[in-house]
């Protein structure tokens, strides 16, 4: 006796072969009569816009590449430095972004040798031109500098090194 658990629908339709010949379909087998898209490797790319100039086409054309991996720096002349700091103070980012000097605190910094420096300062920043560490230097003052970057050479090498505790 047949019961709810053991009956099979019927209601599955089976795909439809296209393209097949006449007895499948009908002679332009879902495709229209004629036209571009009717034929074999017939069709256009997703890109192709009737005719018109393509937008890659009319934008225009940029040479050149841009270095994803180029430091960006706040640059400050030793003039500004000069005029805004007394003898003895402390020159970093926070000082230079209080002051109203850079722009942001987590800005890279560089100084330029542009003007004199005759004050007396210690100095803690990222780089500094050729010209601008000889005035610094001429002038008493202390240069450090700091390096955002993380060295992953020495980090690998540290973690080569065997524990001897063992």
């Amino acid at each position: 006796m047949p019961k709810l658990n053991n009956l099979k629908s019927n209601n599955q339709k089976s795909r439809s072969r296209v393209g097949r010949g006449n007895g499948s379909k009908g002679t332009y087998s879902g495709r229209g009569l004629k036209g571009q898209k009717s034929r074999s490797g017939g069709g256009v790319p997703i890109f192709f816009e009737g005719g018109q100039l393509p937008l890659v086409k009319r934008l225009p054309f940029l040479r050149g590449f841009k270095n994803r991996f180029k430091k960006q720096y706040s640059l400050v002349n030793l003039s500004s430095i000069d005029s805004n700091y007394k003898s003895g103070d402390k020159v970093d980012s926070d000082s230079l972004y209080t002051k109203g000097i850079i722009r942001k605190k987590t800005e890279n910094i560089k100084i330029l040798g542009d003007g004199e420096l005759t004050k007396k300062l210690n100095f803690s920043v990222h780089a500094a031109s050729k010209s601008a560490q000889d005035k610094i230097q001429k002038s008493g003052s202390q240069i450090d500098f700091i390096s955002k970057d993380i060295d992953l050479n020495e980090k690998n090498e540290e973690d080569k090194q065997p524990d001897n505790n063992s």
